[in-house]
């Protein structure tokens, strides 16, 4: 499956960067990573926090690892952890 990355930084509730990568089927619409993204926040505490299309940008489309795959097509997306997140 190949997968398109969107490199996401937010400003978490106590103002330390959370990076992470929302990761989704290369033809789901940016706005449909973007909300992936906004549950993610949800599901660590930082739901409300500001994530658009400035905090979520497409990076680029690679294959995706059989973890990925599975994830998304679970539940529609999967999320690398990286940077200040829980």
């Amino acid at each position: 499956m190949e997968c398109a990355v969107y490199d996401t930084y937010v400003t978490r509730k106590d103002g330390k960067i959370m990076h992470f990568d929302v990761i989704v089927e290369a033809s789901t619409p940016h706005e449909k990573a973007i909300g992936y993204g906004k549950e993610y926040l949800k599901n660590t505490g930082e739901e409300g926090q500001k994530i658009t299309q400035e905090e979520c940008q497409f990076c680029h489309v690679q294959e995706a690892p059989k973890i990925v795959e599975d994830s998304i097509q679970q539940s529609g997306y999967f999320i690398q952890k990286m940077e200040g997140c829980p």
